[in-house]
């Protein structure tokens, strides 16, 4: 993740401390990931879908995806701007915060955003998260940007709801 992340030229990376494939919504967890949104204040969050029980005909959805999604949820509504919700970060002086965008990935977007110029550089970082590739990922990612980016008229691109 770190490799990846220095590719990409991200500033900072924070690691919540949960077991890869044992990812639950539980107020702890929903309480964490609150912390951090109340802390960067991000413009822009992007999930994947919770309710995406599987992706075509070959790939059943991860528990952590639905989680990580079910997660972000959480913290747009009602955890991060709500003053009720996990009040004692209040304490820490993270004060409630609205996200103002919410970008969920899934198969039929209704917002694209054109990678074309920035493909190898997502290709390269994928490989560097070691982990989480397989033999065929560069052939398989290059096929479903191509497909979105027909949807958005470009080569390549993301689709987001």
């Amino acid at each position: 993740m770190r490799a990846a992340a220095e590719i990409l030229g991200v500033a900072s990376v924070t690691f919540l401390g949960e077991l890869d494939g044992f990812l639950e919504v539980t107020p702890e967890t929903r309480r964490k990931v609150t912390r951090e949104v109340r802390r960067i204040r991000p413009h822009v969050i992007v999930a994947p879908d919770p309710s995406r029980l599987w992706y075509g005909g070959g790939y059943i959805n991860h528990s952590d995806h639905k989680a990580a999604g079910t997660l972000a949820l959480s913290a747009v509504m009602p955890d991060a701007p709500t003053r009720v919700m996990f009040q004692e970060l209040e304490d820490e002086g993270l004060e409630p915060y609205e996200v103002p965008n919410l970008y969920l990935s899934m198969d039929e977007p209704d917002t694209f955003v054109d990678i074309t110029d920035t493909f190898e550089l997502k290709l390269k970082a994928l490989l560097a998260h070691a982990s989480q590739v397989g033999p065929d990922v560069e052939e398989r990612v290059a096929e479903r940007a191509r497909a979105v980016g027909e949807q958005a008229g470009c080569e390549y691109a993301e689709g987001f709801k």
